[in-house]
């Protein structure tokens, strides 16, 4: 097992094992329903949303999609890793000046790793993980994504096409270090919008 391997999270309490393993929980107080990913840890809150609280969390979360395959199978041509490099990079070539569409296309494979078998939630869900790193633009674009009765405009079928073409396109996308800095310049831009209202 490779330091990018997801584990899950040791249980913490009374029925705690001793050793955890390599990796610890940040909350230990908190009910672990998810994965930890390296040193950060992704909770489910009780009415069941996931928390995501810093850009690192998100980067994890990101390399957790390597090696897991896109539904349409083990034969696919890139995995939901580097379908969303795939799909920001396309993005970034036809929209440069837009930021936000482009963080949309990388982190859309983050819903399918999560909740692989939710077809109908999966894009809210999505949404409602993303929003306060990333804002409501973003989220609303993965919200609707997927959805086939969503109003279709310019932004939405711009993802839409990326994403299409992002899975079976091929050619280097680059990695994924090259979006931590626009990553946490929109989450601190997003932080400073929501103290403010």
């Amino acid at each position: 097992m490779g330091p990018m391997d997801a584990v899950p999270c040791a249980p913490s309490g009374p029925a705690a094992p001793e050793a955890a393993g390599p990796f610890k929980c940040r909350w230990p107080g908190r009910k672990e329903a998810m994965l930890c990913w390296r040193t950060a840890t992704a909770f489910a809150r009780e009415d069941g949303r996931v928390e995501l609280r810093s850009v690192e969390e998100l980067m994890d979360l990101l390399y957790a999609c390597r090696g897991t395959p896109r539904p349409s199978g083990p034969d696919a041509p890139v995995d939901l890793h580097d379908h969303g490099l795939r799909t920001a990079a396309l993005l970034r070539r036809g929209r440069p000046a837009d930021k936000e569409l482009q963080l949309a296309g990388l982190v859309h494979p983050v819903g399918r790793l999560l909740w692989p078998g939710d077809l109908t939630g999966r894009g809210g869900r999505t949404a409602a993980l993303v929003r306060p790193l990333l804002g409501d633009r973003v989220a609303r674009l993965l919200r609707h994504q997927d959805d086939p009765g969503a109003w279709v405009g310019d932004d939405l079928l711009s993802l839409r096409q990326a994403a299409e073409e992002g899975r079976d396109a091929v050619f280097d996308a680059g990695v994924l270090e090259d979006w931590r800095t626009l990553l946490e310049l929109v989450a601190e831009g997003n932080s400073r919008l929501g103290a403010v209202d």
